[in-house]
């Protein structure tokens, strides 16, 4: 009878890469729950949301999660087509939706954080990149379909010696299913930042912010974060606090 391999260092540490949002606070608070060793990186790219990084790294620092914060904005000429990353054009407001928000992709953003990430994953010896792509983000953003996730996993296992897999455990699975998850697990989505804009409170208007409100209201729960506006959703209101 051959007895199972014991884990060794590379199955024991992933490298997370961590925005702030809600779907990599949750994805990092799995892996740690799964015992294993994280090391979590998030990316500046210029992004005019740039408060998730001081929300990621304050929430890193509470955990005692080793954290590197990566900066890329060197590349801000290569990307700067979208809303996100150019305050020159204007942030579309509302629900997300094909007409409106396209204006908010970063052409191949998660293909250039993933192949920074690996490298990192190699870098300490780690088997596993661990990532937040979701389901309700098919539509909209391209490098976080299936078959996109599937093809970067194979070349993530043969672009260096030793192979490293891409974990998104959430791809199939919508904000408001993630945030479910993260309930479950008791998570304080006080510690995340999703809106498009980094003022002291979240907008409330932004398709990322409805869409966070939408995934509350869907079960049952209310948002702790503090918004400058939650009539546009069906949330029920509660006065404003700091992130």
């Amino acid at each position: 009878m051959t007895l199972p391999a014991s884990p060794t260092a590379a199955d024991r540490t992933t490298a997370v890469i961590y925005s702030g949002g809600m779907d990599s606070y949750t994805v990092l608070h799995r892996a740690l729950r799964e015992g294993l060793d994280v090391h979590a990186l998030s990316f500046d790219y210029g992004q005019r949301h740039a408060r998730e990084l001081e929300v990621a790294e304050s929430v890193c620092r509470e955990l005692g999660v080793p954290h590197q914060v990566v900066d890329i904005r060197a590349i801000h000429g290569l990307i700067d087509g979208s809303a996100l990353t150019d305050a020159g054009r204007e942030l579309p407001e509302g629900d997300y939706g094909e007409e409106n928000l396209s204006a908010t992709v970063v052409p191949n953003r998660n293909m250039i954080l993933l192949a920074l990430a690996i490298a990192k994953a190699v870098n300490i010896g780690a088997g596993r990149v661990d990532y937040g792509a979701h389901g309700g983000d098919h539509v909209l953003y391209p490098d976080c379909r299936p078959e996109f996730v599937e093809r970067m996993n194979a070349v993530a296992g043969i672009a260096n010696f030793e192979p490293v897999e891409i974990h998104a455990p959430y791809l199939r699975a919508s904000k408001a299913e993630i945030l479910a998850d993260g309930l479950a697990m008791g998570l304080d989505y006080g510690q995340t930042w999703t809106c498009y804009r980094g003022g002291r409170l979240a907008c409330g208007r932004c398709g990322s912010c409805r869409e966070r409100l939408a995934a509350f209201a869907a079960n049952g729960a209310i948002d702790p974060l503090g918004y400058s506006d939650r009539s546009a959703t069906d949330a029920s209101p509660q006065p404003d606090q700091e992130a």
